[in-house]
This record gives structure tokens, sequence and C-alpha cells, in this order.
């Protein structure tokens, strides 16, 4: 009798501890990715665990390539990108049994900064790839100041860099010696200590400490971006490997609900049409 209650003692713990990681996994989600992304994911997931207290959510930077990479390695329940995964990203995860599925969680404008006192009011499309192309070098080429122009570019890792890259520099390379960040905070920092700078960043990073610009004539606000007028403007997205289901499931649909949009444009991002 004293044998078969051990037994079943130690079956029990045996159950417990092959039973606990599952539910630890259960109950937690890893994000990770775009530093655009973040402070979304960041706001959204402290919401969702106030609302559920047994929900751990792990959420951290860097980088759009980093968040869709994680999820092809499966290190990750949710690459963040604040660009459309690659043809060849995708090829490769489906060459290695993964299924990325896209979701948009927010709408998002590249703006375009200055330092607060510099005098040029607006720049043309033309004028901005010139800019970053080197063929433009001073201010006064475009009715500044005498002023050396001071690049500063995303590195090249960052879906924001790829955005820009794609829609500004139409694959054309940096001018050399461009200074290259690694995140949208570094870039609205620096450039708001720097006189001649010139850089830019998600919509929702823009302080008072610098100047958002026009370009071609249109500003990069909330209206603007919905209606896809402001020529620099994109979608935010949220990475799964498959369709998601529980947990995952839960979150990513929170974030898409009207309570998680209103978290996003607290964040100064934009809510999904």
């Amino acid at each position: 009798m004293k044998n078969k209650f051990e037994k079943i003692v130690l079956l029990s713990i045996v159950m417990m501890l092959l039973l606990t990681p599952c539910f630890a996994k259960r109950n937690k989600v890893t994000i990770a990715g775009s530093t655009t992304v973040l402070p979304i994911a960041q706001a959204t997931a402290e919401i969702f665990m106030d609302n559920n207290p047994e929900v751990n959510i792990s959420v951290r930077g860097g980088g759009s390539s980093v968040g869709i990479a994680s999820i092809m390695a499966g290190t990750v329940d949710i690459g963040n990108a604040s660009r459309h995964i690659k043809t060849k990203e995708l090829v490769a995860a489906r060459e290695s049994g993964i299924n990325p599925v896209e979701h948009i969680v927010a709408n998002d404008g590249i703006a375009v900064v200055l330092h607060i006192d510099n005098s040029v009011k607006a720049l043309t499309m033309v004028q901005l790839k010139d800019i970053y192309v080197g063929k433009i070098q001073n201010w006064k080429e475009v009715g500044g100041k005498n002023l050396p122009i001071v690049v500063i570019s995303r590195d090249v890792s960052s879906g924001t860099f790829e955005v820009f890259n794609k829609l500004v520099l139409k694959g054309a390379k940096s001018v050399d010696g461009a200074l290259m960040l690694a995140s949208n905070n570094a870039v609205v920092t620096t450039i708001s200590s720097t006189p001649g700078a010139i850089g830019y960043a998600g919509l929702g990073y823009i302080t008072n400490k610098v100047k958002a610009i026009p370009i071609n004539k249109v500003m990069p606000t909330v209206k603007t971006i919905q209606t896809k007028k402001y020529p620099i403007s994109r979608t935010l997205h949220m990475y799964t490997n498959g369709v998601p289901k529980g947990l995952v499931k839960k979150y990513i649909n929170f974030v898409l609900s009207p309570e998680g949009q209103a978290i996003i444009e607290e964040q100064g991002f934009i809510k999904i049409d």
C-alpha cells in the first residue's frame, strides 16, 4: 500500500514538472524588433498585463530585421517591424518551416526633422534625396543659412531606414559620412543638439526640441498620413509564425481593439482605418 502511494505521489510530481513549462509558456509572450513599434508594444503590453495579472509579456527592441529574424529563429512569439517582410526573408522563412503572418497594428509617417533654429521651412522629395546622396551639402543651397548639412540616418537593420531608402532614396546609397544611429530617440536627440543636422524618425517620436517640416508641401499629420497624402507614409506591423493562437492571439486582438488603438494614439501614432 505504501509503495502504491509513493508511486502515485511520484507520478504526480513528474506530471507537475512536465506541465509547469507548458503552463509558464501559456502565460508568457515574448516580443522583439522595431524601435518604432517598441512604444506601441510596451504601452499595450502594460495595460494588457494590468487586465490579466497572470500574464507576463516581455518586450525588447533591436530593429525590424531583428524582429523578423527572431520569428524565423523561433525565439520570440511576436516580431515587430516598421516595414513589410522582404521577399527573400519570406522565402527563407518558409524553407525553414516558418510561416510569417503580418498584422498591421498602426499607421505612421516618417517625419523629416531639422534643428529647431534651422530657417529652412520645407523641402521637396528631390531636394531630400539630393541631401542624402550628397548632391546638396550646404543649407544655403535650399534657401537656408551658409551652414554645412549634417546628414543623420538610421542603421541598416532598421525598418525606418528600409522605408526611407525605398521611398526617398529609391535604392541610392547615402552620402559617405552620414551618421547612422540605432533608434528614433537617438536621431531626435542628436538633431536637437546639432544646428546643421537633418534626420528622420517615426511621427510618434517627434518632440518640440526639433522641427518637423513639410515634404512636397505636405506636413506629416494624422490626416495626411491616414490618406497617404504625406509622401513618406507607412504601416507598422507585428509578425507571428502562423495564425496566432491562445494568449498571443488574445494580445494581438487587444492591440487591434478600440482600447488598444486608443493606446496607440496616445503614443503619438495613428490608428488603423
